[in-house]
């Protein structure tokens, strides 16, 4: 398990690396740059300072001119030849990226981006925590209730909302929550600025946490299904054990790989890719500082978003593999 462990974290190096260059050269080929806005033209020279500042003025990936500059002076040193090669924007910012500095952002003056991503992580991870809670525990039992009721009103009216739940947007459901217990019913607030608690998450976390319950519900009753038709089912019944232990011990158990498989990544996409909800209610998390920073063209912002995203990708992943070695042993056996 060990040895798996440590070949998962080594592969780990080059997707973060594509990620980086993907992100970057996507970021680039966008029309426009950090310091251009719609309401105020700044002037060239400004403009000229601040890339020189920010090291915007130099080659995107490699400085092949400084480098033959210190050939022609006669420099053959290779170390300090590569160290000018990689004189970029891309280098520097790789470079700067492993000692964990993420660098300024380019439109929150005097804010580096790894303390904006510090200051809003709670946020995020809150919603995302309610939504995934929310989507567990509501999503296996309604399968594992609608696997055992099968054809039955029970299993049709579970299929129906676990329909209606992939089927409609967030921004619609997140709207329709906002309408009728926000303004009519006057349950939710509709605008808060304490977001240092629990309660203002619960009704963006169950929107954002709908889709999911329903994909949950669908794949749990699925595997519920092809279970209870396995041999060892039959052999436990067989053996006079009771209902509620043949389906905790052996159905549950069993159905929970595929689960486990889908809420790794789940809970990833729900605390990063919450952008809709964010903004409908809005949250200041993650997300909608995302879409920000996009649109204002902050380039170190979204640089180093994106390589959170992705680190929170490969762990999530990482332990979805720890976790089928505990519910299954031949798994942790072949590991």
């Amino acid at each position: 398990m060990f040895a798996f462990l440590i070949r998962r974290l080594l592969w780990a190096i080059p997707v973060l690396f594509f990620v980086s260059l993907v992100t970057f050269a996507l970021m680039h080929l966008a029309p426009g740059g950090p310091f251009d806005r719609e309401d105020k033209r700044v002037d060239a020279r400004t403009a000229a300072a601040l890339n020189a500042r920010f090291g915007l003025d130099k080659p995107q990936y490699f400085n092949t001119a400084k480098l033959s500059e210190l050939w022609e002076a006669g420099e053959r040193n290779p170390l300090k030849l590569t160290r000018n090669l990689f004189d970029s924007q891309y280098g520097n910012y790789i470079i700067n990226a492993v000692q964990g500095d993420l660098g300024p952002s380019y439109r929150q003056r005097g804010r580096d981006v790894q303390d904006i991503l510090l200051a809003q992580w709670p946020n995020s991870m809150r919603l995302g925590i309610i939504a995934l809670i929310f989507a567990v525990f509501v999503g296996v039992p309604l399968g594992i209730i609608a696997a055992l009721k099968q054809n039955t009103i029970i299993d049709y009216i579970s299929l129906f909302f676990a329909t209606i739940g992939v089927s409609v947007p967030t921004f619609v459901t997140g709207l329709l929550v906002l309408i009728i217990f926000g303004t009519n019913l006057k349950w939710i607030n509709v605008a808060t600025n304490d977001w240092n608690t629990w309660r203002p998450y619960i009704a963006p976390g169950l929107v954002l946490g709908l889709a999911t319950m329903s994909f949950i519900t669908r794949i749990t009753r699925t595997t519920v299904l092809e279970i209870k038709r396995q041999d060892y089912i039959r052999t436990a019944r067989a053996k006079g054990l009771s209902e509620r232990w043949v389906i905790l011990r052996h159905m549950l158990r069993n159905a929970m790989i595929p689960i486990v498989t889908l809420l790794g990544p789940a809970l990833v996409d729900l605390i990063t890719g919450a952008v809709i909800t964010e903004s409908i209610f809005s949250i200041p998390g993650i997300g909608k500082f995302f879409v920000d920073s996009i649109s204002q063209r902050d380039y170190s912002m979204i640089m180093g978003t994106a390589l959170m995203y992705a680190t929170l990708i490969v762990l999530a992943n990482i332990m979805v593999d720890i976790s089928y070695g505990v519910l299954d042993p031949r798994i942790r056996n072949q590991g």
